[in-house]
């Protein structure tokens, strides 16, 4: 998920974004977050860390909610 609102937001601190985003969707009741489940994957200094994933569904329904000129493509 950090990957995807990187990649789409060009936010320096994707990780913090995602935690916002995470919370403000929560907030309004939205249940893509909670359907969202972490899995332990390895990161780039070679330690297993426990990461947000989604499936494709889940993915588009965040991108709906990224107020990004990137997203607007996949919103079509």
């Amino acid at each position: 998920m950090v990957d995807i609102i990187a990649i789409l937001t060009e936010s320096v601190d994707a990780t913090a974004y995602w935690r916002k985003l995470k919370q403000h969707l929560k907030a309004e009741g939205n249940e893509t977050v909670t359907a969202c489940h972490g899995l332990k994957m390895q990161a780039a200094d070679g330690k297993q860390r426990l990461t947000d994933v989604a499936d494709t569904e889940q993915i588009l329904r965040l991108i709906q909610s990224i107020p990004s000129k990137r997203a607007e493509p996949f919103k079509l």
